[in-house]
C-alpha cells in the first residue's frame, strides 16, 4: 500500500485525503449522526404518549376518589362554560342543545388540562356522551364533546 501511495503525485494524494475525509464524514453521519437523532425522537413521542396517559390516570383516580356524583343544577351549558373558563379554557363554545345535554368545541388544549377538567365535570354529575379528539401540530387538541346532567343518583 505504501508503494502504491508514493507513486502518486501530491495532487493525486490530497485529492485522496480529501476523499476519504468526506467518507469519513459521510459514514460518521449515517452510523452516528442518524440513528442518534432516530433514537431522541422516538423518545419525545414515548415520553408525550406517557404523559397523556399519566393525565388519564390521575384524572380516572380523582373521579374515584371524589364523592359520588350529584345530579347537576340545570341547565347545565352555564355550569359547563363556568368549569371551562375556570379550567382555563376560555376559547371554548358552549352550545346548550336543551336543560340536559350541551355540547363543546375547543380548537386548542394541552391534554392534562383537559382530561382533568372532564373529570371534574364528572364529579360534579355531568356525563360525557361523546369526545372526539384531534391532535394539533403543537401538541395539543382539537376538541368536540357533548355532556349530558345525569339523573340523581
Amino acid at each position: 500500500m505504501s508503494e502504491w501511495w508514493s507513486h502518486r503525485t501530491e495532487r493525486e494524494r490530497r485529492l485522496l485525503l480529501v476523499m476519504l475525509g468526506l467518507f469519513a464524514l459521510v459514514l460518521g453521519w449515517l452510523l452516528v449522526v442518524r440513528p442518534l437523532g432516530d433514537a431522541l425522537d422516538a423518545a419525545k413521542e414515548r415520553h408525550g404518549a406517557a404523559v397523556v396517559a399519566l393525565a388519564e390516570a390521575k384524572a380516572r383516580t380523582q373521579v374515584t376518589v371524589l364523592s359520588p356524583a350529584s345530579a347537576p343544577a340545570l341547565p347545565i351549558d352555564g355550569l359547563i362554560s363556568r368549569s371551562a373558563t375556570e379550567a382555563g379554557f376560555a376559547n371554548a363554545r358552549v352550545a346548550g342543545q336543551g336543560p340536559t345535554r350541551a355540547t363543546v368545541a375547543i380548537d386548542a388544549a394541552r391534554p392534562q388540562a383537559l382530561f382533568g377538567w372532564v373529570a371534574r365535570l364528572e364529579a360534579q354529575g355531568v356525563a360525557v356522551a361523546s369526545l372526539r379528539a384531534r391532535a394539533n401540530a403543537d401538541q395539543t387538541l382539537a376538541v368536540e364533546a357533548a355532556f349530558l346532567a345525569r339523573s340523581g343518583q
